[in-house]
């Protein structure tokens, strides 16, 4: 099968072009026309094999993670999904892996109405870059210079079983069978929070996605923003597996574990009931975990308001 072929059979022929696309995959460029009002959101993400997934990884779950990691930053910055590119180096043309990673990919991309519109393939190691195109309406955008002395601190979902999950895989830890299933549905198939940031616009200052660990990912915001913050440590709300560890894990997991692609998002304390509504709305459960303060630097408490002294560090390619 040749490049062209294999883009043909396994990415060209799943959707037809909404209207405002006039030209799709087939062509130098493709053509996407901007709605009045609207700012395009645009992102990419490189996932390597060995590097942030197993080589021998399931190719359907990881059709679904490619794209989801990429929504995710449009959920966080409150922009709506409408396009993607895929980039995707293959040591060699499998047809069964090539079939079920594009139905992965496919299968999130109609939940989202977000249209493949080109790309390239080329042999090589497997590695997978996603670019997605986002709109947003002008001053909506929620960005992580926003943040306000004040503002609450939040989180979306639940964290650590994706690196519970991790960990059983590295025989790091001991889980069931049943226990590590479910904490690596977590790892394999996160769901990117869209209908949430969607809903937090014009309720939320800050956002960003928790992909490489909560500290980390706030301590973005809060260098953007020039502000720190407390975090309260025993209010975080831990994975359903990872709860029944043992209080070190779940706290070392829950705030430097990564790829729980959650929102962790800031918003005016008197926007309280707005934001428990947009979650509702969103059928997402949300949990206050902190707030921001003027004072630089991020301090973490227990539930008796006395401060820890935790060494754990967020995901970095180029320290990890």
């Amino acid at each position: 099968m040749s490049e062209f072929e294999l883009i043909q059979h396994y990415f060209t022929e799943r959707q037809s072009s909404p209207s405002y696309i006039p030209l799709g995959i087939g062509d130098d460029c493709a053509l996407m026309s901007a709605r009045v009002g609207m700012q395009l959101a645009i992102s990419s993400d490189m996932l390597v094999a060995g590097r942030h997934f197993f080589a021998d990884a399931n190719p359907r779950m990881l059709g679904h993670k490619s794209l989801a990691v990429n929504l995710s930053d449009l959920a966080a910055m409150g922009a709506e999904p409408r396009a993607f590119t895929l980039a995707l180096a293959l040591p060699e043309v499998q047809p069964d892996w090539l079939r079920d990673f594009s139905e992965g990919m496919f299968f999130l991309a109609e939940q989202h109405h977000c249209q493949l519109i080109g790309g390239d393939t080329t042999k090589g190691p497997l590695n997978i870059c996603i670019t997605v195109f986002g709109e947003v309406p002008i001053g909506q955008a929620l960005r992580r210079d926003a943040a306000q002395a004040g503002d609450d601190i939040w989180v979306s979902g639940a964290l650590g079983d994706a690196r519970l999950a991790l960990a059983g895989y590295l025989k790091q830890q001991a889980l069931s069978e049943a226990d590590h299933q479910q904490a690596a549905l977590r790892l394999h198939q996160p769901s990117p929070r869209i209908t949430l940031g969607l809903a937090l616009r014009g309720i939320a200052h800050a956002a960003i996605d928790v992909s490489d660990g909560l500290i980390g990912d706030l301590g973005h915001i809060l260098k953007r923003s020039q502000l720190g913050a407390t975090l309260w440590c025993d209010s975080l709300p831990f994975g359903p597996i990872l709860a029944q560890q043992n209080t070190a894990l779940c706290r070392e997991y829950a705030l430097a574990g990564g790829d729980d692609y959650e929102l962790c998002f800031t918003a005016p304390s008197a926007q309280r009931s707005a934001v428990l509504a947009a979650a509702k709305q969103a059928d997402t459960v949300v949990t206050r975990i902190g707030y921001i303060e003027a004072e630089a630097g991020l301090r973490i408490v227990d539930a008796n308001n006395q401060p820890l002294s935790l060494s754990h560090q967020s995901f970095d390619h180029f320290s990890s």
